[in-house]
């Protein structure tokens, strides 16, 4: 089972900029089939000043954007309200928590504050540092 590299606003960034150890990790997961997402909030929530905007609609067109909908919203404020999180601060991840415990198993997330996305998905997803 292929399962999905889900990709948070660092992890997203990092692929824009042809940051070599993301670019590996995308691409090896590409060929072992494991699908790459993020989340439509992510998108925005991605620094993209500097890079052309061609390259970023390159790249989303590579990776899965879900969609942030009522139910995720609603899972996410479950998470919110279970780990005492503001949703001022932790909304975007909460969502990206919600989407990486409904999408294809296995998951890993990749991250710039793992703290925080362990703490929202639980055991049941790989969070790494990038």
């Amino acid at each position: 089972m292929p399962g999905t590299l889900l990709l948070d606003s660092e992890g997203l960034s990092k692929l824009y900029r042809k940051d070599r150890t993301v670019v590996t990790l995308v691409q090896a997961a590409s060929e072992e089939g494991v699908r790459v997402a993020t989340s439509a909030m992510t998108t925005l929530e991605a620094d993209c000043e500097h890079i052309h905007p061609a390259r970023i609609k390159w790249v989303l067109s590579r990776v899965d954007v879900h969609d942030v909908t009522k139910e995720i919203a609603d899972q996410a404020a479950v998470l919110l309200r279970a780990h005492r999180l503001h949703g001022h601060k932790y909304a975007i991840d909460a969502a990206l928590a919600a989407i990486a415990r409904s999408t294809p198993q296995p998951v890993t997330a990749l991250t710039s504050d793992p703290e925080d996305l362990e703490l929202l998905c639980g055991p049941s997803v790989e969070v790494v540092k990038v």
